[in-house]
């Protein structure tokens, strides 16, 4: 059994607080308004050389009841730039962090 409901966990993406608004648009579907943590750290990319580097790696947390049918392709707007879904990783708890390209 959970621990939160799903309206329990709206609150953790109020925009007032650490969320932002996005537009999330399913491939063939209508576009909606969600609200989640939207990073886009440096992450390590190791090539097997003798010097690793980096770059960013954009990242959507929100509620799995907000994208429930998520999928690779999909497109979501945050701040004014678009990027395209490439991976969906929901964590089994009510939370969905997507992976995402800049377009």
């Amino acid at each position: 059994m959970a621990v939160e409901s799903a309206d329990d966990r709206s609150y953790f993406y109020a925009v007032d607080d650490f969320g932002v608004a996005a537009i999330y648009t399913p491939a063939g579907g209508s576009a909606s308004t969600v609200n989640g943590v939207f990073d886009n750290d440096f992450v390590e990319i190791d090539t097997g050389g003798a010097v690793s580097f980096a770059q960013q790696q954009a990242t959507f947390m929100c509620r799995t009841a907000d994208v429930s049918s998520a999928a690779e392709g999909d497109a979501i707007t945050i701040s004014g730039e678009n990027y395209i879904v490439r991976i969906v990783q929901p964590d089994g708890t009510g939370m969905t962090n997507l992976i995402l390209e800049l377009q």
